[in-house]
């Protein structure tokens, strides 16, 4: 049986290759090399549009309360701290893409914001990988498992949309082959 945790973790994948392409832009502004403004504008829509609005999404809307139904505390327990973190990333986000949105970007801000983000995102990763995913596993039956699944894919197909999935992977490996090979 797949769990909807297996799902999640996937994406992390996805978001953990783009933490890596962050710090390889943030390093490059940091020591006064180029960055192409647009290539950071196409980080900032991948991370709003699939880390954000996909992925966090099918947490906070689906899988976090599920956990919940099943005993695990919400505020003031591992679902609250990760919804707090959730929103400190959002914050980094609305930081990276100000910085990049006027007519003259500030790259030190971007690269700020960046560095905050990917260091708060891989710890929250670990996180969910290593300790809720886990609780999450052994608490949530077979049928909501499935239930799960199924609502991760309809929220994907009507937030993120038909194509634009592999749109937004497209961006990731373009931006891979820039920056990281």
């Amino acid at each position: 049986m797949k769990k909807a945790s297996e799902d999640l973790k996937h994406e992390h994948e996805a978001v953990k290759i783009a933490f890596n392409v962050l710090e390889k832009i943030a390093s490059k502004i940091q020591l006064n090399e180029n960055a192409d403004v647009n290539d950071l504008k196409e980080m900032v829509d991948f991370l709003i549009l699939f880390a954000d609005k996909c992925h966090h999404g099918k947490e906070e809307i689906y899988y976090f309360p599920a956990l919940q139904k099943a005993g695990i505390p919400g505020n003031g327990g591992p679902i609250g701290v990760m919804l707090q973190e959730h929103e400190q990333g959002r914050l980094n986000i609305r930081q990276m893409k100000d910085s990049v949105s006027g007519l003259n970007a500030d790259l030190n801000a971007f690269a700020n914001a960046a560095s905050s983000y990917v260091s708060l995102m891989r710890n929250h990763i670990e996180k969910e990988n290593n300790i809720l995913f886990m609780m999450g596993d052994q608490r949530l039956s077979e049928e909501t498992q499935t239930e799960l699944l199924e609502k991760f894919e309809e929220h994907e197909e009507k937030v993120v949309g038909e194509g634009k999935h592999e749109r937004l992977h497209a961006i990731l490996e373009k931006l891979v082959k820039k920056y990281l090979d």
